[in-house]
């Protein structure tokens, strides 16, 4: 955890982060996230409380005096509002509100459940809001190809390389930033990746991927780095960093008419998952390993992205062919016709619906 943030902790809370970092096995920056939630919610309760002057800035409001009796003293009344003033005033995202109501229930369940400090946990009715499942955008296979077609430049072995991982495997802007030289298993073909939460996944790497190495090791600086184990390295001689990557990307698919909002790396990885889904017919759970999902609801979005596969499956209705004759009713014969059985006889048992 940086520093700095460290210095303005309380001692409660940096036990808190150290659980989780070390027992829970959260990232670093997983850790951060969870103290700017709390630090946020406990900067708004002291502005509440008037422990503050008035005309104090939240950003100015320091928190390391925040101790147990302070904690205790917050009700489910008290979070309700801050949730309301993050909607209202900071104009804070669904998606926002509830990672930190999450946080919030979190740190209060360690409190009551670890730490045995309260023995009543007031966020156990803390609900998290709502949010709005929206399907991920993603490229087409034409348009991933047209992708690959426009790399160009003194990078464009490196930068090709990557993308190619990118639209091949699925993994996430941190893990390919994070790939090591020794990561590479040329006997097995496959890349040891590190994903969220310091868990390690093995993904398999097809004759693209391991072309798209190969060329592009050809080409790597191998004098005066600064990170000689990293795989992608900048200008710079050092470790190629996530902004650089996300900019790069960004100015491809800008080349094939897709800048802006809505189009960025983790697109990418929606499309290499929707391309493993629909065109190789991936099963779900081998596609939730493939991407380093915890749970299967996570990966299930993908199921519902393929029209064509709905299409077929409304063709595949055995009804699909059948059709009025103009207001004549649909005869025995032609159900016959259609489901290509024998009628069943007048004593036979109705199914179950």
């Amino acid at each position: 955890m940086d520093p700095v943030l460290l210095k303005e902790c309380p001692l409660v809370i940096r036990e808190f982060l150290g659980y989780i970092g070390t027992v829970k096995g959260k990232s670093d920056h997983t850790v951060e996230e969870y103290f700017r939630d709390l630090r946020t919610f406990f900067r708004y309760i002291k502005k509440q409380r008037g422990l503050v002057p008035d005309d104090t800035p939240m950003s100015e409001i320091e928190i390391s005096d925040v101790d147990l009796d302070l904690i205790k003293s917050i009700s489910l009344t008290d979070v309700f509002e801050y949730m309301n003033y993050l909607a209202s005033e900071r104009k804070n995202k669904t998606a926002t509100r509830a990672r930190k109501a999450s946080s919030l229930r979190a740190f209060y369940s360690y409190l009551t459940n670890k730490a045995h400090k309260l023995s009543v946990n007031p966020m156990l009715e803390l609900e998290t809001p709502k949010i709005k499942k929206s399907l991920p955008k993603y490229l087409t296979l034409e348009q991933s190809m047209e992708l690959l077609n426009v790399v160009d430049g003194p990078d464009k072995q490196r930068d090709y390389c990557i993308l190619t991982l990118f639209l091949n495997c699925g993994m996430r802007l941190s893990e390919l930033v994070g790939i090591n030289l020794n990561d590479v298993r040329y006997h097995s073909s496959s890349l040891r990746i590190l994903g969220k939460g310091n868990k390690e996944r093995v993904v398999y790497l097809n004759d693209a991927c391991m072309d798209a190495i190969q060329q592009y090791l050809e080409v790597r600086p191998h004098n005066n780095l600064i990170d000689k184990d990293a795989l992608f390295i900048s200008r710079q001689r050092k470790r190629l960093s996530p902004k650089t990557v996300q900019h790069l990307v960004k100015k491809y698919l800008a080349k094939i008419e897709f800048a802006g909002p809505g189009y960025s790396v983790h697109k990418l990885r929606h499309t290499a998952a929707t391309l493993m889904y629909q065109h190789g017919n991936v099963d779900i759970r081998v596609l939730k390993d493939v991407l380093g999902h915890e749970n299967l609801g996570t990966t299930e979005i993908y199921t519902h992205l393929s029209s064509q596969q709905m299409r077929q499956a409304a063709d595949a209705n055995p009804l699909s062919t059948v059709k009025a004759r103009g207001n004549q009713r649909i005869s025995k014969q032609a159900v016959e016709a259609v489901t290509k059985t024998e009628p069943d006889d007048d004593n036979s048992e109705e199914e179950e619906s």
